[in-house]
């Protein structure tokens, strides 16, 4: 319907007022014409009456001059002479009247009877044209709605038979299999006999013997792993999270550690973007010493050296913990794609340390939709969004932005701001393209939105 019937008629449409355009045009041009004709005429016709006036007079005076028994033989000689011019004169002149007379009847009569009729019966047949190519678009319309109702006519009967098929018993099944933590239920507790100190003369083989060092062995670990074992209607624990996050199952480890190598790669590329900034200015600074000290910068750069330094013992850690934990789950082999899914969590429930089993039959053998589903810690590996812009710059220089970390600008460019100077002359910029990087603030009008939310 878009190709074949409306963009078809908007392309007739457009052809249509140009072909009316030219006509109308036309018809202005003949009219034109006309009054031009009715011009020439009409200024023959009163050229011809004014001669015609004027060879009056002259054959009045000629007629005055010659009856006047005073008048010399020379002045009447004269005044024959210009009845004689004037007569002529006239004589052209309605010779002319004559002929523009003819031409403008015969044009007008062309206008009213062949130029005009002929453009009236070419706007006709463009209307009956567009009569028909509008009938066409109707029964093209009216075809495209008639072979889509058999289609829409299947998918509403597949909507019903989908709906009459529905198992709420299949559906929550696969919602048990997704979400299933794959942990053993916590075992039964182990009687504890304190009553051994007294009975020692019982020999080794009654029950409480067994008990006792059944006690004795289990007692301890099985209460810890219980107290761990949280489920859908309990509450999470509130214990201390250790730095290496070993408190967390391996999974959820690796995630959280890799979460946080990132934020300490983007730390660092943010100080190292400081360095760079700071050795510009210096540099900028011992070039031309009237624009600032350069060793008012060093206590800066030598706390930006310091931050980088640590940013990268602290990313070396995190990546070392990484490797553990990525060598203890690469083993697990085929288990891998199953614990993906028993790694989610729901809201309420937590993990606990040590509760994995190496039962095959506890593995979930559903497909790995875990991507479909929200969990508490999806929130949490969300990539982060670029900084909104608090304002916005025009450029007054230009910038070549030949170092790292900075952004090339023309002068007169209008950029984002979305990082106020800190003090260190330089300001972090973003075209609209997305490219972002570091302008000197000496270089740009900078307009901070008041309120500002972002872009």
């Amino acid at each position: 319907m878009a190709h074949r019937v409306y963009g078809e008629l908007m392309r007739y449409a457009h052809d249509l007022k140009t072909e009316r355009k030219m006509h109308l045009q036309e018809g202005r041009k003949a009219q034109q014409y006309l009054d031009m004709c009715w011009k020439q005429m009409d200024n023959s016709k009163k050229k011809f009456e004014r001669e015609c006036r004027e060879a009056e007079k002259a054959q009045q005076s000629y007629e005055r001059l010659d009856n006047d028994t005073n008048a010399t033989k020379a002045d009447v000689e004269k005044a024959k002479q210009q009845l004689n011019l004037r007569t002529h004169m006239a004589d052209e002149n309605k010779n002319e009247y004559a002929a523009q007379l003819q031409n403008f009847n015969g044009e007008q009569h062309k206008h009213f009877y062949v130029v005009i009729p002929q453009i009236y019966k070419q706007l006709q047949e463009m209307d009956e044209r567009r009569t028909i190519k509008l009938s066409e678009c109707y029964r093209g319309f009216a075809d495209s709605e008639r072979k889509v109702i058999p289609i829409i006519s299947k998918c509403l009967e597949g909507m019903i038979l989908a709906a009459k098929s529905v198992d709420e018993r299949r559906d929550s099944q696969m919602v048990v299999d997704s979400f299933k933590s794959g942990f053993e239920p916590p075992g039964d507790f182990p009687f504890e006999d304190y009553s051994q100190h007294i009975y020692r003369t019982i020999s080794d083989g009654t029950i409480s013997a067994s008990k006792q060092e059944s006690g004795k062995v289990d007692a301890k670990t099985t209460v810890g792993k219980a107290k761990g074992k949280l489920w859908l209607f309990g509450k999470k624990p509130k214990g201390p999270a250790l730095e290496d996050f070993s408190h967390l199952p391996p999974e959820q480890r690796r995630k959280k550690l890799q979460q946080r190598i990132d934020e300490l790669n983007r730390e660092l590329q943010k100080e190292s973007d400081q360095k760079d900034a700071l050795n510009k200015m210096k540099d900028v600074y011992e070039k031309n010493p009237q624009m600032g000290d350069p060793g008012s910068l060093q206590p800066k750069l030598a706390e930006t050296m310091n931050n980088i330094d640590r940013l990268r013992m602290e990313i070396h850690k995190n990546e070392a913990w990484l490797s553990e934990v990525e060598g203890k789950t690469g083993g697990r082999g085929d288990r891998r794609h199953s614990s993906d899914i028993n790694h989610l969590v729901t809201q309420g429930r937590e993990s606990p340390e040590g509760s994995y089993t190496d039962d095959a039959n506890q593995e979930v053998r559903g497909p790995p939709q875990q991507h479909g589903h929200h969990s508490e810690f999806d929130d949490e590996f969300e990539d982060d969004d670029p900084l909104p812009a608090i304002g916005h710059c025009k450029a007054i220089y230009p910038f070549d932005g030949h170092n790292e970390g900075t952004l090339a600008m023309k002068e007169g460019e209008v950029l984002y701001i979305i990082e106020e100077d800190k003090g260190d002359g330089w300001t972090r910029a973003r075209r609209q393209n997305g490219e972002e990087g570091y302008v000197p603030t000496s270089y740009i009008d900078v307009t901070l939105e008041k309120n500002s939310k972002g872009s």
